[in-house]
C-alpha cells in the first residue's frame, strides 16, 4: 500500500511532460534555466517530481489577471 501511495506522490518525467503538454527537451531546457519544478534525481539518473512540488510550481505561475 505504501508503494502505491508513494508512486502517486512521485511523477516520472514522462508523466509531467504529458500533463504539461511539453517535450522532454523543453523540460530539460527549463531545468537548465532553473525554470522547471524541483526534481529528485535517483541513483540511476532518472528524475522524479513530487506531485506537491508540481502543483506548487503551477500555482506560482498562475496569471494574476
Amino acid at each position: 500500500m505504501t508503494t502505491t501511495v508513494r508512486s502517486r506522490a512521485m511523477l516520472t518525467l514522462a508523466e509531467v511532460c504529458e500533463e504539461l503538454g511539453i517535450s522532454r527537451s523543453t523540460f530539460y531546457d527549463w531545468r537548465a534555466k532553473r525554470r522547471a519544478p524541483r526534481c529528485i534525481k535517483l541513483p540511476n539518473g532518472d528524475l522524479r517530481i513530487r506531485r506537491t512540488e508540481l502543483d506548487y510550481w503551477l500555482d506560482d505561475r498562475e496569471d494574476m489577471a
